[in-house]
């Protein structure tokens, strides 16, 4: 079921709504029961035979959570014993199901160069959300075993793993920033300002995805696929397809972390921003630390911090650094393409981090300089997100020959395959969104313009005028996202 479908819209979605604050009014607890059911239900739509592994998953992590936290009757070296075979368990499951196929595919690629026979494909299907719900509960089970977790509720632990709103493509969520929501008596109250803005950010995540990202992967699949058919693209098609992807996969991407911050947001429960206008960045370290905000704490905390960080020396710290990102690369998907993804993105830090420490010193930058940082920047993640998007290595050579002018400058000379980006509408759609990246703000700071009735009510009447034309703008936005209900369109995160 997906959150830019007529089921979710008008059926799923009102249904939990109203369901969640009925059963709220006589029963906190039952009401925390039955949104974990609901997304429960939720994950089932998607694939009913990947639902035991997810109960599983949590029944598991939660035995071992009781059992991790600190108490004076273990011992700490026997809680240690149990946290690494509780990684393994997890990180386990997570290598079956999501590498064992890439695994055994690279061995027969050696097997058959060697002249010997093939190992049978095992064939996994990877169950969705995988990534996401085992890094959530990795992060809390290391933080149980350090005795940074106090809450203990079952269903809120559930809750936490399946929440609906995050569970198929996140963001990777932490126990301290939604177990005590769950446990806030407020959140079980309807609130009249959290609705309205939650509707206003899903309405919006809603067209970042429907109105902008569904229209450039329109035209970044015409130029990525045609390459993998064989067709060589000319200089304006390898940067012009390349360009449709980067507002692609932000608008896709972003617009689903709206959408489930938006839908959150009704049922009283704030989710962490994931998002905050990354393509504004003057430097790789700042886009990361905008982008995919969830998955880079995470990173960050659970291991480059504990591979050393920058406690053991320059070198090390350089090399934690690549091997984070390498790492992170390998968690997207099991491909060569994700790992050199990985590694890109490792080099560019080694060098933002290099290039600050021996050149900058600190020194603060002037506006020619930052202006030339975010191009440089901007070039950097482009560059990054051929590899990413491309089937196959191979594929993403030929992108980058055409990028260089390799195979001819004109994209008449390519026919069919080069109109598209001559149209007017595929200009028009890249100007608007490249103008929503790099000049409005996070949608998130709509909460300053859309408040709910009540605090409408105290606000100065130009103020008030501006909330009243921006609701209406709301609604025309939401009626045109409508329109376009009813095709397929999956979120490109689903297949993380």
């Amino acid at each position: 079921m997906l959150f830019n479908s007529y089921a979710f819209i008008f059926l799923y979605f009102p249904i939990v709504l109203v369901g969640f604050f009925l059963i709220a009014k006589r029963n906190a607890r039952a009401a925390a029961g039955f949104l974990a059911l609901a997304s429960l239900f939720f994950y089932g739509w998607w694939s009913v035979m990947a639902l035991p592994l997810l109960v599983g998953s949590i029944c598991v992590n939660y035995w071992f959570g009781l059992r991790l936290t600190p108490n004076p009757g273990r011992d700490d070296r026997q809680r240690k014993r149990m946290l690494i075979a509780a990684l393994v368990v997890n990180l386990g499951v997570l290598a079956v199901f999501k590498y064992a196929n890439f695994f055994v595919s690279n061995v027969n690629e050696g097997l058959a160069a060697a002249g010997l026979a093939p190992i049978p494909m095992l064939h996994i299907a990877l169950p969705i959300g995988i990534s996401f719900y085992t890094f959530t509960q990795i992060a809390f089970l290391v933080d149980c075993w350090q005795g940074k977790v106090h809450e203990r509720s079952f269903i809120h632990y559930v809750l936490f793993v399946t929440y609906f709103p995050h569970l198929i493509a996140g963001p990777v969520l932490h126990h301290a920033q939604m177990m005590p929501q769950f446990a806030n008596p407020a959140i079980y109250r309807i609130d009249a300002n959290k609705l309205a803005l939650g509707i206003a950010i899903f309405s919006f995540g809603l067209a970042k995805k429907l109105l902008i990202g569904d229209k450039m992967g329109q035209y970044a699949d015409l130029m990525f696929n045609g390459v993998h058919n064989g067709i060589a693209p000319s200089l304006y098609t390898a940067w012009f397809g390349v360009l449709a992807y980067t507002l692609q996969i932000y608008f896709d991407f972003s617009g689903y972390s709206d959408m489930a911050v938006g839908l959150s947001l009704c049922l009283g429960v704030q989710l962490p921003l994931n998002f905050r206008s990354p393509y504004k960045s003057t430097n790789i370290i700042e886009f990361w630390r905008r982008w995919h905000i969830s998955l880079s704490t995470f990173l960050r905390d659970y291991l480059y911090v504990p591979l050393g960080g920058n406690r053991k020396g320059e070198a090390r710290r350089y090399l934690n650094l690549f091997l984070t990102m390498l790492l992170g690369g390998l968690w997207h998907g099991a491909a060569w393409t994700f790992v050199i993804w990985g590694a890109l993105h490792g080099a560019f830090l080694m060098i933002n981090h290099l290039w600050n420490a021996k050149v900058l010193r600190n020194a603060t930058p002037s506006r020619l300089r930052r202006a030339a940082g975010w191009l440089l920047t901007f070039l950097c993640v482009m560059i990054a997100w051929v590899v990413f998007r491309a089937e196959s290595v191979a594929t993403a050579l030929e992108i980058y020959k055409g990028m260089l002018g390799m195979h001819g400058t004109p994209p008449s000379a390519f026919g069919e395959f080069a109109v598209p980006y001559r149209k007017p509408e595929f200009f028009q759609t890249l100007l608007l969104g490249l103008f929503i990246c790099l000049a409005l703000p996070p949608t998130i700071a709509l909460e300053r313009w859309v408040p709910g009735p009540i605090a409408l009510a105290g606000r100065p009447r130009s103020m008030r005028a501006v909330t009243a034309l921006i609701a209406a703008f709301v609604v025309v936005l939401f009626g045109m996202c409508v329109s376009q209900l009813g095709v397929y369109s999956p979120f490109l995160y689903f297949q993380f």
